[in-house]
Parts: structure tokens; C-alpha cells; sequence
């Protein structure tokens, strides 16, 4: 069996090793300019490709002319993982056998380009993999495997999606093996009606709002630890917030249920080892780890050192 492997993204990386035997061809997204000069800079599943020996066509389009050559591989097999560009029905007829796409989430919830993130900011205890047959739907195919996994209460997005990639690649495995043997079954169609998406996730979402409660707040740190990273900002400069968790808080010393200004949210409460309390509007958050504007990633206990009057500052 010869497999066209399709990806894009890290999460991609441990499926195309473990089907590396099969894979006659990566097809994976061009390379981005990024930084003030502008260099290209290979995304992590070319990168591997290459280390692999693997042949590789890269595209931004089904238009593109490099996309027309994928129709020369007369493939058995498409396998697709965090690909980033919904494959066309003229293309899904190519391979003889048919189309696999692993999905980290527990399809029909969380269709489309960021279910980790969308599954911890949400509030989800429970999420999973499914590998679908594809069509023409965006994550919409019959279901052939699913497995469900507890998210951990500290778990951000970049562990998660590193343990979900690790079992996404022996499930796509799997599926692939029977599908050679048997073709791609009829699975379990989805119910369209259950299915939630979730949107591209945005530079301005990462954006903190002390006005809200702490559960969600910590949620959106553990769901943007990569991209774009929860930031607030303290005088004017950006901070990025890669850790943080609850306070032990419901109230602020001293603080009516209304909330006295000294405990407005975004207000400093307490600075400590263990970081800088800060006021929510419900309860309170403690930064563990930060980085200021221009500085290295370090912990907050340190960045308030840093400081005067810190206790006095309001983030926002």
C-alpha cells in the first residue's frame, strides 16, 4: 500500500513517522516569511520530511500547479493529520482505497482548525481523537475510531496536544492497516445537529479581561500557552502569561461583595514565591510565569522583584 501523507503542523509529526514505511509523498503547506526579515521558515512536518528522505510537495491551494502533481502518485491511501486546507471531492477520488483524517476532538464537537485550544477554554473535562473517512465536509465523515482522554486540571494546550499526537499516530496506524486489508468501512455517520466548530483562533483573543472569572481567565492561559499567548498589559506594555492558576481567594481581604477600588479587577492583591495575585471579577488569579515586553520568559515572582510599588498597579 502506498500512502500520500498530508500535514502541516507539529501535531502532524508523530503520524507521518509512524507511517513513514507506506509514505511515498508529504504534501504540506508552503512555508510562511516570519521575524523582521522576513525568512521563509519550514513548518515542523517539512522539516521532518526532509530528515525522513521523503519526497514533498508543497502547496497553499488546490489551485496551485504543485497540487496537480499529487494526481500523478496514484496513491492507495490518503492520510491526513492537521493538514490546514480542506481537501477537495476531486481529489478524495484519487486514491484507490479512499481518505483518513485524525482529529483531535470528539467528533461531531470541535470541528475545524482548533479543537485543543477551544476544548480547554471552553471548560471541557473530557476530550479524545476520531478518525474519520473523509469527504467533502469540513471534519464531517463517517466516524471509523474514536477514543476519549480526561484532560488534565493543570493541562495546557502544548501538553495536551503532544499526548493526543502520541495516540493519534498508533490509531491512524491501526485504521490504515484494516483499511488495507478490508477498504475503508462504513462507519458511524455523524450527527450534523450535535456538531460544534471552532473558529480560527485570533491575536486579540488572547487579550486577558480581568473583569471576568478567575476559572475562565486561567482557561484561556492553559489554551493559548502557544499561539497567541494570554497577554494584559501593566502601564502601557504587553505582559504574556504562560502559567497561572486559581487564587485561593473568593474575596479580597477586606473587600465588600461589590468590591472595594483598591480590589478592582486587575488590581495586585499579594505578590509571594509563588507569584502575583491578581483580582478577577470573580475570585482571583496567580501568575506563575511571565514575560515582559523585550524580556526573557521568567517567573512572575521574579518580573515583581523587578518592580516598584507593584502592589499599588492595576493590569489591564
Amino acid at each position: 500500500m502506498t500512502v500520500v501523507f498530508f500535514g502541516s503542523s507539529g501535531f502532524s509529526v508523530p503520524s507521518l513517522r509512524s507511517m513513514r514505511p507506506l509514505v511515498v509523498t508529504v504534501v504540506t503547506r508552503k512555508s510562511k516569511p516570519k521575524g523582521r526579515g522576513r525568512l521563509l521558515e519550514d513548518n515542523e512536518v517539512k522539516a521532518e520530511a526532509l530528515a525522513l528522505g521523503l519526497p514533498i510537495i508543497e502547496i497553499d491551494s488546490f489551485k496551485d500547479e504543485e497540487a496537480q502533481s499529487i494526481a500523478d502518485l496514484e496513491a492507495d491511501l490518503f492520510v491526513v493529520a492537521s493538514f490546514g486546507l480542506i481537501i477537495p471531492r476531486r481529489f478524495l477520488d484519487l486514491p484507490a482505497i479512499g481518505a483518513l483524517n485524525v482529529h483531535p476532538s470528539l467528533l461531531p464537537r470541535y470541528r475545524g482548525p482548533a479543537p485543543i485550544q477551544w476544548a480547554i477554554w471552553s471548560g471541557e473535562r473530557v476530550t479524545g481523537i476520531t478518525v474519520i473517512g473523509m469527504n467533502e465536509k469540513m471534519d464531517g465523515g463517517d466516524i471509523l475510531f474514536r477514543e476519549e482522554t480526561v484532560i488534565g486540571p493543570d493541562e495546557d494546550a502544548e501538553a495536551l496536544s503532544e499526548r493526543l499526537s502520541l495516540r493519534a499516530a498508533e490509531a491512524l496506524l491501526r485504521v490504515a492497516g484494516e483499511a488495507e486489508k478490508k477498504g475503508i468501512s462504513h462507519g458511524i455517520p455523524q450527527n450534523d445537529e450535535e456538531a460544534t466548530y471552532t473558529p480560527m483562533i485570533t491575536k486579540e483573543m488572547g487579550r486577558i479581561d480581568w473583569g471576568a472569572g478567575a476559572a475562565e481567565i486561567v482557561r484561556k492561559v492553559r489554551a493559548f500557552v502557544q499561539w497567541p499567548t494570554a497577554y494584559t498589559f501593566l502601564e502601557g506594555k504587553m505582559v504574556k502569561v504562560f502559567k497561572a492558576r486559581p487564587g485561593v481567594r473568593d474575596l479580597p481581604p477586606g473587600c465588600a461583595p461589590e468590591c472595594a477600588p483598591e480590589c478592582a479587577p486587575g488590581s495586585v492583591l499579594a505578590v509571594s514565591a509563588e507569584g502575583i495575585e491578581i483580582a478577577a471579577g470573580a475570585g482571583s488569579v496567580v501568575l506563575a510565569e511571565v514575560q515582559a515586553e523585550n524580556r526573557k520568559r521568567m517567573a512572575a515572582s521574579d518580573f515583581a522583584r523587578g518592580l516598584r510599588q507593584i502592589s499599588e498597579k492595576q493590569f489591564k
